[in-house]
């Protein structure tokens, strides 16, 4: 559901990610729709398991060749990725799209200093210098506020603070101008002011440079804070997505308003025990005919465990896949 009148730049359609295990076919991403418009910003979230990483690392074909299987349509700026051989997803990865990393110290090499590494991206991919490749990275540092910037660049990863770090996988990620960002969970490792500088830094160069960005998290309010529309996962399966206001105020599905009820607001009193969603989510290699949320579900009846829930399109904008979103109406 990309805005109309804008390009496409990423589509997932029917997209089913399984990973071979001893015994067992883990079933990460069971059918996945998705749609990313030219200079859209959309938030994949929902519980830790619930699939979200696995499709944004999808997309840039990062898992392991050997043990994962991959189906469906997967396009990024109108290509097809699954079709694409080795050298082709080199050239696609950095100068297409781009990943940013929950983790930079792990994602960053320890032997190399940051500048070097974005040195070497860049002339990767650009036919220049390594003094010319050096002054983009300058000027990407300066870009993304890093203080003390010529220092910095010769910083290795361990030197920085955790905030520093993400900020130079930032500007790794931006080095070679790619249109498409993929940001998984880059605010998690942070303490809570980090967060918020890093999201209001997203935000403002995603509408400097026109970027398409998908943003995995598991905190609505960081979703909120960063994107237009919202897709909610669970078990492998986007169960609604729309509008971020509107989720935010009126969502159809039970999954998406226990989320909502299970955060902390400014209403709450002290003392007040936060909401949880009960039980687990089920074992992805072994899921359940019917809607994999019923069995934590208070409004689910019968037919929720034996049947799965198509998608309801509520209008052209929200979509949600519950047997009752007709009847039930929530108060955010």
């Amino acid at each position: 559901m990309a805005e109309q009148g804008k390009q496409s730049m990423v589509r997932l359609q029917d997209l089913r990610v399984s990973f071979k295990a001893p015994g067992k076919t883990i079933r990460a991403v069971s059918g996945v729709d998705l749609e990313l418009a030219e200079g859209e910003v959309v938030a994949l979230i929902g519980e830790s398991g619930s699939g979200k990483s696995v499709t944004l690392r999808s997309i840039m074909r990062l898992h392991p060749e050997a043990r994962t299987r991959i189906e469906g349509r997967l396009e990024v700026d109108g290509r097809d990725v699954l079709a694409m051989n080795g050298r082709e997803l080199s050239v696609l990865r950095g100068d297409a799209v781009a990943m940013i990393f929950q983790e930079p110290l792990l994602a960053l090499d320890p032997v190399y200093t940051v500048g070097a590494q974005i040195v070497e991206t860049i002339r990767r991919h650009r036919k220049v210098s390594a003094n010319e490749a050096r002054a983009q990275a300058l000027a990407l540092f300066e870009k993304v506020r890093i203080p003390s910037p010529e220092r910095r660049l010769d910083a290795y990863p361990h030197e920085m603070s955790g905030g520093m770090r993400q900020r130079a996988m930032i500007a790794l990620a931006l080095s070679c101008s790619p249109k498409v960002l993929l940001a998984d969970e880059p605010t998690t490792a942070l303490d809570a002011t980090v967060q918020i500088q890093i999201l209001l830094l997203l935000r403002e160069l995603q509408r400097e440079l026109g970027l398409s960005i998908i943003f995995v998290t598991h905190d609505i309010g960081a979703a909120v804070e960063v994107a237009d529309r919202i897709a909610v996962m669970y078990a492998g399966r986007i169960v609604e997505q729309g509008p971020a206001a509107r989720l935010l105020t009126q969502p159809r599905h039970p999954y998406t308003m226990s989320l909502l009820q299970s955060r902390s607001h400014g209403a709450m009193q002290k003392g007040q025990r936060l909401q949880t969603i009960p039980g687990a989510p089920p074992d992805l290699a072994n899921l359940p005919p019917g809607c994999a949320f019923a069995e934590r579900c208070a409004h689910a009846r019968p037919d929720c465990l034996s049947q799965q829930p198509p998608e309801l399109k509520l209008d052209a904008q929200h979509a949600v896949r519950c047997l009752r979103a007709q009847e039930l109406q929530f108060a955010a």
